[in-house]
């Protein structure tokens, strides 16, 4: 039946992924990645072909036409995906066996994966400067001179829905502040009326700063959540039978306390049995506590942005030890939520449903604008697009303009969607799409390292402004303590040739590979700050100190130097979390490839860098994100 299934879809290279999904199911012991790769390319040296007269079977050999290292990727693509699973074999838990997943066997019954491939979503666009718009280039030159063609039509453009795709350091938060310029100095928009949204608070500040310093005032610049507090406080009273409030760190405290109180838990006992060994290597308790709460409010968060009850949801779970930490999580959420109801208290989620189910019933209390400007606009979610359409039907001649970068939409895992940025011409079928190409920020070397990378993607190449004289390594280590002395004793030659430290990043997946390499720069006294995922407010660093960060809290920003240490196939993509339910709960987020966000993850790592890119690795083999044409473009691989 299943191979009747693939070839009623049709042969094709996008679906060969399907052929190591047959072949777990035909074989019919456990086998490990390395026999199974042998396997589907038909190397007959392996001896546990032979013995087990494999050789014989329907898929044998039949992805002979790939390479070793292809073959594998596909395995990994499917591991990332959970359609298949990794188990320790009973009596050698190190040894690690696959075994096909019910998703993996509902996708052989209607496959579906190569189609959440970005390469088919993609539009891909070449922004065209007509005649007219060259003569007002010419006739705006001073107010347009510092800027290209691209990012002029960007800020001028006379449409009502504008997509701005701006690759890295193409200058689309320069563009986006212009264009608010443009409007309220050029074309008479009112600045009351003009709304600008953005993801963080430190996003919001730079834009206002940045309006300031070109004179302009009155425009409402906003996260999400900071407008929607704003009207929940405004008409709280006809929201709310009773008072509400933002909850607090201090609230969430009590709240768990309580909740771990009602089960006959503490805290300590309960991250105790949360956290594998591994997982709490170098953390203190005070993190693993943080983790632990943080990790139970965005499982409550999540089933409200899904809009579902919160459902006992370890009774899915066939693992017995992870189906009790499921269990225990579970009845901390409902304590979770009833305590909040009780106290009157909303989390940033409560903030945009509320406002949301507010402006559905009450349409007169919507404000209305005329300009509405998105920001970040590739990761978005449902609730936040569900928030713009709401502002944008109040005023039906509302003009729209989203900037974003779908190359660096890596918030999947939290809910945001790639789609909204993708399919944006099938919402808004009379739009113009201005694309952004020209990176400003990294030396060419570097943006032609960062092209290769997302090659399968069939994005449009950046192009560098900068001339070639960059410095790209890739290297391998013995062992991460040795990778982490290298990392060391580079970042202490770079500071005493004076350069500073907060143009220095090293960056990780992973929080537990930054916490080991902290505790090592104390101790050689290197000045540095650490940004984690769990940190929701970073530690603020000093002037001149070197940044350590996962990927996820560096997204943004840029420095001179960037080492990105473990690019081997463990952390690219990644196989560990620091949060255990996360994964448990979200198996059915799975409206995006997360191999894909994996590597796009990378890119925006790689992306960072201005001048010197540092890649590090243990282990045989790179990453498979580093592909050939990156090897050929670096200086030195080894």
């Amino acid at each position: 039946m299943q191979k009747e299934v693939i070839k009623e879809i049709g042969p094709g290279k996008e679906l060969d992924y399907l052929y190591v999904l047959r072949a777990l199911n035909e074989i019919q012991f456990p086998v490990g990645k390395g026999l199974l790769v042998d396997f589907l390319t038909g190397e007959m040296k392996n001896q546990s072909i032979q013995k087990n007269d494999l050789y014989l079977l329907n898929n044998f050999k039949v992805l002979k036409k790939y390479s070793e290292s292809e073959v594998k990727a596909m395995v990994d693509n499917l591991i990332t995906n959970s359609m298949i699973e990794q188990s320790g074999l009973i009596g050698n838990k190190f040894a690690q066996v696959l075994g096909i997943t019910q998703k993996g066997r509902e996708e052989l019954i209607e496959p579906s994966l190569h189609k959440k491939k970005l390469g088919h979503k993609m539009e891909i666009v070449t922004s065209q400067i007509t005649d007219e718009e060259r003569v007002l280039f010419k006739e705006l030159d001073f107010f347009l001179n510092k800027y290209n063609d691209e990012q002029k039509k960007a800020i001028i453009l006379q449409k009502q829905k504008i997509l701005c795709i701006a690759g890295a350091g193409s200058g689309k938060t320069s563009v986006l502040v212009k264009r608010i310029e443009f409007l309220t100095k050029y074309q008479s928009a009112d600045p009351q009326k003009i709304l600008a949204i953005t993801f963080t608070r430190k996003a919001r500040q730079e834009m206002e700063l940045r309006l300031r310093n070109l004179g302009v005032y009155g425009v409402q610049v906003e996260t999400f959540n900071s407008f929607c507090e704003k009207i929940l406080q405004k008409y709280a009273r006809l929201i709310y039978s009773t008072p509400k409030r933002v909850m607090g760190y201090a609230d969430k405290v009590i709240a768990m306390n309580f909740a771990l109180d009602m089960l006959g838990m503490d805290l300590d006992s309960a991250t105790d049995k949360y956290f594998s060994d591994n997982q709490k290597k170098n953390k203190e308790q005070r993190q693993l506590s943080n983790i632990f709460m943080n990790d139970c409010f965005s499982v409550l968060e999540y089933f409200k942005s899904k809009g579902e009850p919160l459902y006992d949801f370890s009774t899915s779970v066939s693992d017995f030890q992870e189906r009790e930490i499921a269990k225990t999580i579970s009845n901390i959420c409902k304590s979770l939520d009833q305590q909040m109801k009780m106290q009157g208290l909303r989390d940033y989620t409560d903030q945009i449903l509320d406002t949301i189910g507010f402006f559905e019933k009450n349409k007169n209390y919507i404000p209305e604008f005329e300009n509405v400007l998105v920001d970040e606009y590739q990761d978005v979610n449902a609730m936040q697009i569900k928030l713009l359409d709401l502002l944008l039907e109040k005023n039906p001649k509302a003009n729209l303009f989203a900037v974003g970068d779908p190359r660096q939409s890596i918030f999947g895992w939290r809910g945001s969607d790639i789609n909204y940025i993708l399919k944006f011409r099938e919402k808004h079928l009379d739009c113009e799409i201005v694309n952004l190409i020209k990176n400003y920020r990294s030396k060419k070397k570097i943006v032609d390292f960062m092209n290769h990378s997302i090659k399968s993607m069939s994005v449009p190449d950046l192009h560098a402004h900068h001339s070639d004289d960059a410095e790209i390594n890739i290297s391998d280590f013995e062992s991460e303590e040795v990778e982490h002395l290298y990392v060391i004793n580079n970042v202490k030659e770079f500071l005493k040739a004076k350069i500073s430290g907060d143009e220095i990043f090293v960056l990780a997946r992973t929080n537990r590979q930054l916490n080991e390499l902290s505790t090592k720069m104390k101790l050689e006294q290197i000045p540095h700050v650490l940004k984690t995922d769990e940190l929701k407010n970073p530690i603020m660093g000093n002037p001149g100190d070197v940044t350590l960060a996962t990927i996820h809290a560096i997204k943004g920003l840029e420095a001179k130097i960037v080492f990105v240490i473990g690019c081997n196939e463990v952390n690219f993509p990644c196989k560990a979390s620091d949060h255990p339910v996360i994964e448990i709960v979200k198996t059915d987020l799975q409206e995006y490839d997360k191999e894909e966000e994996e590597r796009r993850l990378f890119y925006v790592a790689i992306s960072r860098a201005k001048e010197k890119l540092f890649l590090t690795y243990t282990g045989k083999k790179p990453t498979y994100f580093i592909n050939d044409e990156m090897k050929k473009v670096a200086n030195s691989w080894f």
